[in-house]
């Protein structure tokens, strides 16, 4: 069940690059003191704006009793059942910590010139116990001004508040709320100073409107909530916001340990099982990386190459051992015949020993210089940049074979044909694949080369007794041959093909019928 969920996991996740998981978790942990900064300045903005919206609530209700109490004030009117368009009138907060300008402390007012509106004074009087038992609960600390700006309700009365910028914008008509400096603030814990609003203290104006004219302003101020008081009292919130923090690392750390750690030490063991000769190749992780998963596929594809190499070097070695034993052993027997019996012996037969022993040390002969043909052929590596024409091996290898009554055609497109092989190269599988064609009883071939996209394809093209069906499919294989008796060694066709390959090209046999039909495909030359 587990794996099913793993399974399911890995065909919905997504395509992820090395370097984007890196990135992903360093910006992570790089922004973490920044999240942190930042999240402690919105909570804090966000309590500053809270004791603003308690300043208005409060402020908006004294303001509407005094509206109501005010002499001379038109009579109340009911709501309606359906209340107008812009009857209600919500006020949003407007202060921001990092925006709004830090006032100084409020300044110690002027005595006022002139007497107090007593419909002002009046009032005030009348509201001082409402004003009290809100103060309270509250906490905050309340002035009423009337329509001059002159204090009618407050520790000192008489004194002229209308300079404030928040009691002009009040008797204007527009509430306004300001941040002023807290001269009374004493810090009284050792991280206070990471608090911005530790030392601040809000202050709000609100007009007193009747019958559509300010008659007075309400003044409220109070300190915001403590910073750390709100950690305290918010500690659930912020728990919450640690545990999606943590959460958030696991996930990353998850991330890594299935897009890195995870299939590195999978291939790890399997790269330890396959030295030992054994294992199996795991699959590719489907959440790994795009990196890693490249890794795999290049692992399999080098795992499974080792696998039919060294199947190859055994079968290679097994053929290499029958092929030397054979001649080995007709060398032994001659001579053993020779020591035993050479007094005996006629000329003739001596004679006849002899050229046994001959033919079979130059059949080993041939036999290591084309066991070093097919070395070199198979260890060769292509050339970078390098560009022949095909006119010049062509013509060669058809030259050097077109002997002993056997005739070579050659067949070129008059534009010069250029390919990305060594001249050498096309010529010696030219003339492999031509003396294959001679030794087999062909009395002709013909050579012709054509363009398709990117690549030459050169033919050779026999009319000898072609290729049985049943050894189609071996023929390529070393040390295969229809010709052993004649001395043939089966390493001309993997030499020509491991010739072909370092040059990034193809040697197959083509084609059924009369004769037999080599292709050689090479890139063309750019």
């Amino acid at each position: 069940m587990i794996e099913a969920f793993k399974d399911w996991v890995g065909s919905w996740w997504p395509r992820l690059r090395l370097r984007a998981i890196l990135f992903t978790v360093l910006l992570f942990a790089a922004a973490m003191p920044a999240i942190g900064a930042v999240s402690l300045r919105v909570y804090e903005n966000t309590l500053v704006r809270q004791t603003e919206a308690e300043l208005v609530a409060q402020g908006a209700a004294l303001v509407a009793v005094a509206a109501v109490n005010w002499p001379g004030a038109p009579p109340h009117v009911p709501r309606p059942e359906k209340p107008p368009e812009g009857y209600y009138r919500p006020e949003f907060t407007t202060i921001d910590l990092s925006r709004d300008p830090v006032l100084p402390e409020r300044p110690t007012p002027p005595p006022s010139g002139r007497a107090a509106d007593p419909a002002a004074r009046a009032v005030a009087l009348e509201m001082q116990p409402v004003v009290e038992r809100t103060l309270q609960t509250t906490l905050a600390s309340v002035l009423m001004l009337d329509r001059n700006g002159i204090v009618v309700a407050g520790p000192v009365e008489g004194v002229d508040y209308s300079a404030l910028p928040e009691v002009r914008a009040a008797l204007a008509g527009r509430p306004e709320t300001v941040l002023r400096a807290n001269g009374d603030y004493r810090p009284r814990y050792r991280f206070e100073w990471l608090s911005k609003a530790s030392g601040l203290r809000l202050h709000h104006a609100r007009p007193i409107v009747v019958s559509g004219k300010v008659e007075g302003v309400l003044l409220l101020s109070r300190s915001p909530r403590a910073l750390f008081r709100g950690v305290y009292e918010d500690r659930g919130k912020l728990a919450l916001a640690a545990v999606i923090i943590l959460g958030v690392l696991v996930v990353l750390s998850g991330l890594v340990s299935r897009g890195v750690t995870q299939p590195i030490e999978k291939l790890s063991a399997a790269s330890r099982a396959v030295a030992a000769g054994g294992g199996e190749i795991p699959r590719t992780p489907r959440t790994a990386a795009v990196e890693i998963r490249d890794l795999y596929e290049d692992f399999r594809a080098m795992a499974e190459r080792i696998e039919r190499r060294s199947g190859y070097l055994r079968d290679f070695a097994a053929a290499v051992s029958h092929e030397f034993k054979t001649p080995l052993a007709g060398i032994g027997g001659a001579v053993e015949l020779l020591q035993d019996h050479f007094d005996t012996m006629s000329a003739a037969e001596r004679r006849r020993f002899l050229d046994n022993i001959a033919g079979d040390s130059e059949r080993l002969s041939q036999l290591v210089t084309r066991l070093l043909d097919l070395a070199r052929a198979d260890m060769a590596m292509p050339a970078p940049g390098v560009a022949s024409d095909l006119s010049a091996p062509v013509r060669a290898a058809a030259d050097s074979e077109a002997r002993d009554g056997f005739a070579v055609q050659v067949e070129l497109p008059s534009d010069a044909l250029r390919v990305a092989a060594p001249a050498e190269t096309v010529e010696k599988v030219l003339v492999i694949l031509l003396q294959n064609a001679r030794q087999a009883g062909a009395s002709q071939a013909r050579v012709s080369a054509v363009v398709e996209g990117a690549e030459v394809r050169i033919s050779v093209a026999d009319d000898g007794p072609g290729v049985a069906e049943a050894d189609r499919d071996r023929l390529f294989e070393p040390f295969f041959t229809s010709r052993r008796a004649e001395g043939g060694a089966g390493l001309g066709l993997p030499i020509a093909r491991s010739l072909a390959a370092a040059s990034h090209g193809r040697l197959e046999l083509a084609g059924k019928g009369p004769g037999a039909i080599f292709v050689l495909s090479l890139p063309r030359a750019g």
